[in-house]
């Protein structure tokens, strides 16, 4: 599979603007920013509870 080109983007986001409109379009980006750094730290006290566990079963 070869990665999107300029022209396949710039369809992409006409798509998203005609979609959502331009004045809905700050509130969407700013909606998937809060849920990437969410789902961001739960990924991260997933891991640490991961390491926390393996090093306790160590340890037992």
């Amino acid at each position: 599979m070869t990665p999107a080109g300029p022209a396949q983007l710039l369809i992409v986001a006409l798509v998203v603007i005609v979609l959502f409109g331009s004045n809905k379009l700050p509130d969407v980006a700013r909606s998937l920013g809060r849920s990437m750094r969410i789902f961001k730290s739960e990924i991260k006290e997933m891991n640490k509870d991961a390491i926390e566990s393996s090093e306790q079963s160590v340890k037992n």
